[in-house]
Formats: C-alpha cells, structure tokens, sequence
C-alpha cells in the first residue's frame, strides 16, 4: 500500500509544447521524478494543432528556436527565415528524439482535476484516464494561445458542411479547389490562411468584424551566410536576446517619431516595410506610448493598404482606424490585402452588416444570407487564461482559480498563485509571454522554476506560495506598466476584449523581457522576496 503522504513523483507537467519538453529536460538533469501528460498524440503543442493552411512563425526561425543546447543549435538548418508548421513540428520531434523525451509522456492524457492537499502539502492530479497521481509540483505549460474560441452565434453546428476552426485544424490536407468557402475572423490565423484558401476555392467570402494591421513577412530561403554569422556567435547573440525589450536582439530606437520631419519618418518606415516583419516599423521609442506618434506608423501602413488595394472603398474597410497601431497583435501576411483584389473573394463588413446566424447552408447577416460549401472559423482564443481555468484547480481551503480570477488572473511574477502552494504556470498572465519571442520567455521561466525547486530540496524545503501582498503589488505594476502606454485603448485579446464577459485587464506584462528577467532573478536572489517558503 502507497503512503498517501508521499509524492509518486517530484513534479507534474501538463502541456508537451516547447516549455513541457525543456522542463521535462530540466528535471531529468537536475534528477528530479516527474509524469509529463499532454492531450495530444505528439509533441509540439501549438505548433502540434495549429495546421491550418499559411501557418507560420511571425518570429524568424533563427530566434524561434531553443538555446539551451549548442549542438542543437549548430546541427538543426531552417530553411525559412519564417519558419511554417510543419518544419517547426519537425523541429519539436526531432527535439524529442535527441533529448530521448518521449518515454516520459504520457500522450492522448489531459489534466481534468488538480487538488492541493493541506495535510500532505501535495497536489493530486486527476488525468482524463482516471488516474490520480500526488506530487510535490505542478506545472501548466499548456501554452497562451491553446484553448480556441468559437463564435458565440446562434445556429452554432447548425451548418450541414464541413466546418473548421484555426487552432485545431485537421491533420489531413483540405482542399477547397472549387468551393465555396466563408471564412470569419481576420486575425492573425484569418490573414495567414485567407491568401491560401483564396488559391483553391472557387469563391472566398471574408468576415471581418475588426480590419487589422499586418506587415509584410517578405520571405523566403534563409540566407547562408548569415545563418553561419548568427551561429558562429550564438552565446552572445543568445544573451542579448535575454535581456532585449521582445527576446529578439536589436539594438532599440533612441529617437521619437516626432523628432523627424514627414519625410524622413516617412524614409525610415518605408526601409523598415520592405525589411517586413514585426519589428519592422520599430524605428522609433515612443510609437506604444504617444498617440500622435504611433498616428505617424498606423497612416503609413493604411496608405500601404490603399497603394495595395485596387478598389478604393475596399482598401478603406480594410484600413484600421479604431485603435492605435501595434495594440492589436501585429500580423505577418504573405499576400494578405492583395488577395482582395481577385474576382472571386469578397469582403464582408461586419460592422455594417453583423453577423447573426448560422444556418443550416451558410450564414446570415443582418443584410444578407449567404451560402457555402466550408465554413472556416478563424475566431482566435480564449487567451492565457482559458487553458488554466479549463481545469478544475482547488488550493488552499478549497478555492478555485477560476473562481479566484474571476474578476481578471492574480499571479506574482506571471508565475504563481496565492493560496495555490507550488503551483506554477509557464508563460502565465502577468508575464511578458505574447508579447515576446516565445522561446526566450518559456526558458526563462523554466530555468527560474528549476532554481527554485533545486533551491527548496537544498534547504529541505516542501513549500512555496506568493504572499496575497506580494501577488497585488505585482498586479499593481502590470496595470501601472499598461497604463503608460497605449494598448488598454484597443479592444484587443491583450485586454481578455475578445471572449464574451471575460473580464477587461490586460493580461501581458508590457515591461519588456529583459526588464521582467531581471526582477525574476532579484526575486530569486533575495531569498525569494514576497514569497512564503516553509
């Protein structure tokens, strides 16, 4: 018989994404027993589901990638600056492999219960296999962007034909050749996919509730002789990374957009646009947090949509104009606007026309009923939150997290949980996660979480939490952060705007990732300020 006051293993990780497998590497090192289960049959998490036509990186391949390894470095070749989804799936499995990762995950198993046991100071975690297991930590590594929102209409699987959704598209090819297909929503998965989809179908209809900016990625083979520069340097160019605004290196504008006559702002964006890519109108300091600067960047990427598009009413619906540039997720398109000028593909204005039903042949609008063959919804996710508060989380004295973030997350350091001992969540609300090269942000806390737990079995320590003081002045700073700059004015998923009576708090830290390590390593370095160890 088992002593019900004894771990089965030292840590639980739900996810087996880029964070699930470095942790599980990590623990393995340091030679710690851990169960990793992961819902899927395969590693790779967003990179596992998200198969839908035009997915890629909006991150260069040579950033996007893990830097723990030299010889994983030197040995795996992009060949993409941007890399797609399924090069980056490959580069997950070969991870994997090379790291002998696969035999202590548990796949096709999902978390459904996670308790925390007062008297044994241990978290009982129940799996979709109903089985339980007790261990000393728990980990979400399930990722910001995994728990996918369908739009909240009536009618909703009314729709006889196929129907699909962005973030678990299936693992077969669609082919629309010769189809009639609606796609609804133009985020970033609407404005990778449309272009494609436009290739086959016979007729595309767009639905686009909110018009977005998008950058050019201007793609293609990744150039030889940088790729060798960029590995011949790869520790430091990795170290600038780490303590860089994004996780990106690059050297960050000193001058205001307003420093500048028209003209020469007007130069430095046209450079930056034809360099494409995120960064790439990132040529001054102050485009986050001065409305009339950042009017400066969005008036130049409208005109770029109306120097695209032909028909001068289109490329205006196309052109945001409700919310300062850059406040929404910046997209990275191959072809986007211009896939507006095809006979055959047509836009929709929701804002004229919503949206009101599904039906059993198409949709309707306020307007309009129209009728397809395939419905494609591109309607983003239930961000940084969903994943967690999906799973039934009981801490100390029963309370839940979802109804202990009921009015908007509350962690310290984007990490952890007040009343929820030894529990961390990698990329968490509060953290800089989205708005930074994944990769950089999921080995920082990794490394951090590591530490920490190397550092309580050091000193013969079972336990630690967030003081409630700790975890609120930490919430304090994020909106403090926030309010300097210039997203709470957009109604964006950063803000939690995008899932019906979701609270609006901005849900990033917007502090930058070299700022936030530094606090963490503080943090650490203090004997774990604001925390309660026991």
């Amino acid at each position: 018989m088992s002593d019900s006051t004894q771990p089965d293993v030292d840590v639980v990780v739900v996810g087996a994404g880029f964070a699930g497998m470095y942790l599980l590497h990590r623990l393995r090192e340091a030679g710690f027993t851990s169960r990793v289960f992961e819902r899927a049959d395969d590693v790779g998490g967003t990179w596992y589901w998200n198969r839908y036509p035009g997915a890629r990186c909006d991150i260069r391949s040579i950033d996007y990638s893990y830097s723990f390894s030299p010889g994983l470095e030197q040995e795996w070749e992009w060949s993409e600056k941007f890399a797609t989804q399924p090069e980056i799936l490959r580069y997950a499995q070969h991870v994997a492999e090379r790291f002998d990762l696969y035999r202590d995950i548990d796949f096709e198993t999902s978390v459904d219960k996670a308790v925390y046991d007062d008297d044994s100071g241990l978290w009982h975690i129940t799996t979709s296999r109903t089985e339980t297991v007790r261990c000393r930590h728990y980990v979400m590594a399930t990722g910001c962007l995994s728990t996918s929102k369908l739009p909240e209409l009536p009618g909703h699987g009314s729709f006889t034909g196929p129907t699909y959704h962005t973030g678990h598209w299936p693992h077969h090819e669609i082919d629309f050749t010769g189809l009639r297909v609606g796609v609804v929503g133009t985020g970033s998965s609407g404005i990778q996919s449309i272009p494609v989809i436009a290739s086959q179908a016979a007729e595309l209809t767009v639905f686009q509730r909110t018009p977005n900016f998008s950058m050019p990625a201007h793609n293609g083979s990744n150039d030889p002789d940088e790729l060798a520069a960029v590995k011949a340097e790869y520790p430091e160019y990795r170290q600038r990374a780490k303590y860089s605004a994004v996780g990106v290196p690059a050297d960050p504008p000193t001058r205001s957009a307003l420093d500048v006559d028209e003209e020469e702002r007007n130069q430095l964006y046209e450079a930056g646009w034809q360099i494409g890519g995120l960064g790439g109108l990132g040529v001054f300091n102050d485009l986050r947090l001065n409305q009339q600067a950042n009017d400066t960047a969005a008036e130049f990427v409208r005109n770029k949509i109306r120097s695209i598009v032909d028909e001068p009413e289109l490329a205006e619906t196309l052109c945001p104009t409700d919310y300062p540039y850059g406040t929404k997720r910046l997209c990275v398109d191959d072809g986007y606007y211009s896939t507006f000028n095809l006979d055959h593909v047509r836009l929709v204005d929701l804002k004229k026309t919503p949206l009101e039903r599904i039906t059993t042949t198409g949709v309707e609008t306020t307007d309009e009923s129209f009728e397809f063959d395939a419905i494609v919804f591109a309607t983003g996710f239930d961000a940084m939150t969903g994943a967690i508060v999906n799973v039934d989380i009981t801490g100390v004295g029963d309370r839940t997290i979802k109804n202990y973030w009921e009015d908007g997350p509350k962690t310290y350091l984007g990490l952890t949980v007040a009343g929820f001992p030894n529990f961390y969540a990698i990329t968490g609300p509060g953290s800089p996660s989205v708005l930074s090269n994944m990769m950089v942000s999921i080995e920082q806390h990794v490394d951090w979480i590591m530490d920490c737990i190397e550092h309580m079995r050091e000193a013969g320590l079972t336990s630690i939490e967030p003081t409630p003081e700790a975890e609120a002045q930490w919430g304090e700073h994020v909106v403090a952060v926030a309010d300097l700059t210039l997203y709470p004015k957009a109604n964006s998923w950063y803000m939690g705007a995008n899932v019906k009576g979701k609270p609006r708090v901005i849900l990033p830290y917007i502090g930058g990732v070299g700022e936030y390590r530094r606090i963490c390593d503080e943090v650490a370095v203090s004997g774990y300020s604001g925390f309660i160890l026991s």
